[in-house]
């Protein structure tokens, strides 16, 4: 049986889309914009996630105060985050609060006072975050990674910006901003919990009808030309050495999207996987390993990350990539494959238990792809995939002109020997 969602377009093409699970204790409420780190360019680099933050300081009806405790003094949680392609302003309450979560987020998007103060102020805040990424190389590995896989694009580029863009921001450029791209048709509103379908819909369409309908906001395309393999190190003296290794992948809606995961959950999702049974387990020269999927709107990225003796490292990297090697050469056994699929289904499960993560899960898939997809149509999407799928996706992705690693470790003078490594089969 197909889980049934509330659908609703407004003239001006806002969206709601809306589950209603009546035996929740809560509800969940998100207000999506179709904006993030792909939008910028070198010159306001990290603007997006500026303006997110500056929306927490105030509006014309809520102090930067009154914001928080209007949520928190009634039991519930307030919060946002920017991606590469979009913003996201939450919250999630007791049920019969609702109303409330709605009001507060839709001020935010709508009537922010963007203080001068403040913004001077969260240029602070934002740079000592900055900060903080570079000194926590397991983090900041990242992002010398995605500088290999997308140079000199807006992809490749933290989403937090520059020291020198963060520092440039003024308030007319975030109000000219928010003017740009927080329009209704690209806004997303997606509600999961005890809730009243009809309702939503007409508190939404009250506070949000009087905005007229504006272009779709688009971002350039990807750039992905790579002749031979990158390699980026910074030489730091560390305790360990961090690696991020990645391949550009596929988009968001690509056919073998599943198979992709089930590699994913093959090769490093758990401590079942390969890569934590062969670096770890039996030989143990990682502490931690594993893997990530990055998915846009018409690109991707397969991650292997891990955190490697200093000693070890060329050794480490050659067993990795001979795994990799191996999962485009053999099919995968027959118990693998079936606890991959048990695993992916379970996962996805236990996570749509929560009103949070099923909002986050509808919301996002109707900003992106303007459809949602039910629990029964993934389920029934994943078992249709075949072995020789995850193998495909493998060969596809797994190819020498296609690697990129980032290194952070005290690694003077061993450049050329991970260099000569860098090869799949």
């Amino acid at each position: 049986m197909k889980t049934s969602y509330r659908k609703k377009a407004l003239d001006n093409g806002l969206k709601i889309i809306a589950h209603k699970i009546p035996e929740r204790q809560s509800v969940a409420l998100g207000i999506w914009i179709k904006v993030g780190g792909r939008y910028e360019h070198s010159g306001n680099k990290g603007i997006s996630h500026f303006l997110e933050h500056i929306l927490f300081k105030g509006t014309r009806n809520y102090s930067c105060r009154r914001l928080k405790e209007s949520i928190e003094g009634i039991g519930g949680s307030l919060n946002g985050f920017t991606s590469e392609e979009s913003t996201c302003y939450l919250v999630k309450v007791p049920a019969k609060y609702l109303n409330t979560g709605l009001k507060v987020l839709a001020d935010m998007v709508l009537n922010p006072s963007l203080p001068a103060q403040e913004i001077e102020k969260e240029k602070t805040v934002i740079l000592e975050e900055l900060k903080m990424y570079k000194d926590l190389p397991q983090s900041y590995v990242y992002e010398l990674l995605d500088e290999l896989l997308w140079p000199k694009q807006p992809l490749g580029e933290p989403i937090i910006g520059t020291v020198a863009s963060v520092k440039r921001v003024q308030r007319p450029a975030l109000s000219d901003f928010k003017q740009k791209y927080y329009t209704p048709s690209n806004i997303v509103v997606s509600a999961c919990g005890s809730l009243d379908t009809d309702k939503l819909e007409q508190d939404v369409a009250k506070i949000f009808s009087g905005f007229k309908r504006a272009r779709q906001n688009t971002f350039p395309a990807a750039k992905e030309k790579q002749d031979a393999p990158g390699l980026k190190i910074l030489n730091k003296d560390t305790e360990q050495t961090h690696m991020a290794l990645g391949f550009r992948s596929f988009k968001r809606e690509h056919p073998l999207k599943h198979a992709l995961s089930l590699l994913h959950i093959v090769l490093g999702a758990n401590m079942s996987s390969r890569l934590f049974n062969e670096l770890r387990e039996k030989r143990g020269l990682a502490y931690e390993i594993g893997t990530v999927v990055k998915r846009f709107q018409d690109t991707g990225a397969f991650i292997v990350h891990a955190g490697i003796d200093n000693k070890k490292v060329p050794e480490a990297i050659k067993l990795i990539l001979e795994e990799l090697e191996k999962s485009t050469d053999e099919l995968i056994s027959d118990g693998e494959f079936r606890r991959a699929k048990e695993f992916y289904i379970g996962q996805l499960k236990l996570a749509l238990e929560d009103t949070l993560e099923y909002m986050l899960w509808i919301g996002e898939t109707t900003l992106m792809l303007n459809k949602a997809f039910s629990l029964d149509e993934v389920i029934a999407e994943v078992n249709r995939v075949e072995k020789v799928d995850i193998a495909t996706a493998a060969r596809k992705i797994f190819r020498d002109a296609n690697i990129n690693l980032s290194l952070i470790g005290p690694l003077a003078g061993m450049e050329d020997k991970i260099r000569k490594g860098l090869s799949i089969g």
